[in-house]
């Protein structure tokens, strides 16, 4: 039977689904007859995080009508959003009872090495504590759950050795959030050796595409140029990054859901070919001419990395990464243009 098919009244919940990968995420199962839920707080990278501006936003207004786009194309697409903070245990357990879930994508968490370094408290209440009362409830429903998915990080293998990673490199994180990342995944791994949980392991790398506020740096790069601001790099832009637009991402994670052959299995999910920070301003400056650039000091806690080799995502589940940064990175740049221009009082 066809993957696509067998996704056809599937039950999928989405822990911190309504984010940036969760609702791109969610709307395509759903149109791909899946039943999908949402459980998500609301609080990290979302609306309940703007009343105070706690991640200290740039642009909260622009921010808050992203937000606005995802929850309407979320309700357009009729995906039922439980709005409910996965740190409250009991209260967790109930939504899934009641939703009874054969999947589990687990997507709660910090989403920015940054500020995980910073807040560190936040990050492992935020990240851990969630993880363990989704486990814990999928533990108790071995029986009915066939696969657990958990959305790590390519920042689990710290410096890069060479110019590219497979899932066999030894890890060796830096900071607080790849060092969260690998512990989660040797939680799960350690589930499945004992509770025979199956489970599925996604590394992305340095995503990008619509209604992202996650303050990654093909967003900051183009809310600097609408702004007629200046553009900062490290190392003079010669980082390289394994840039994946969100359409692959999605499209790999479908391949993922319900495939024997992604059980028990760790699979990098990126476009599979690094390109400069660099190249990626020389497109920016494409579309916003005259745009200045500054280069300040790299930081140290961010691991040199490069390519996330993508052949075993090939091999076993028929990943075929098809938008390169020459062909994503303009979309979204003019998916913006285009919101802010509907909507000008957003930007001053």
């Amino acid at each position: 039977m066809n993957n696509l098919k067998k996704l056809e009244g599937k039950k999928i919940a989405l822990i911190g689904g309504a984010g940036f990968i969760g609702h791109n995420l969610a709307v395509h199962l759903q149109s791909l007859g899946a039943k999908v839920n949402i459980i998500d707080g609301m609080q990290v990278n979302n609306l309940l995080s703007l009343v105070d501006n706690v991640d200290n936003l740039p642009y909260p207004d622009l921010s808050r009508a992203i937000i606005n786009e995802r929850t309407q194309i979320l309700k357009t697409a009729k995906i039922h959003i439980r709005v409910q903070d996965a740190r409250d245990y009991h209260a967790l357990s109930r939504l899934l009872n009641e939703i009874n879930p054969q999947i589990i994508i687990q997507l709660a968490a910090v989403s920015h090495a940054n500020r995980s370094n910073k807040d560190p408290y936040s990050t492992f209440d935020h990240s851990f504590r969630t993880l363990e009362n989704s486990l814990d409830w999928a533990r108790s429903n071995i029986s009915s759950l066939e696969q657990f998915i958990f959305f790590s990080s390519s920042m689990v293998y710290g410096n890069f050795k060479g110019d590219q990673v497979d899932e066999n490199n030894h890890c060796e994180p830096l900071g607080i959030y790849g060092a969260l990342k690998y512990g989660s995944e040797k939680i799960i791994i350690g589930y499945n050796q004992t509770f025979d949980l199956p489970y599925t392991i996604i590394r992305p790398s340095a995503l990008y595409g619509e209604r992202c506020i996650s303050r990654r740096v093909g967003q900051i790069f183009i809310e600097n140029s609408l702004m007629g601001k200046e553009i900062v790099m490290s190392d003079k832009g010669q980082e390289a990054l394994d840039f994946t637009y969100i359409n692959d991402l999605v499209d790999g994670v479908t391949k993922c859901i319900g495939n024997k052959n992604a059980l028990n299995q760790v699979f990098n999910l990126t476009y599979g070919k690094a390109c400069s920070i660099a190249n990626m301003s020389e497109i920016i400056r494409q579309h916003f001419p005259g745009i200045k650039v500054r280069n300040v000091e790299r930081d140290k806690l961010m691991p040199k990395r490069g390519t996330l080799n993508v052949d075993k995502a090939r091999d076993l589940i028929g990943y075929n990464p098809s938008w390169p940064l020459e062909k994503g990175y303009p979309q979204y740049i003019d998916w913006y243009k285009n919101f802010v221009k509907e909507k000008p009082n957003l930007i001053d």
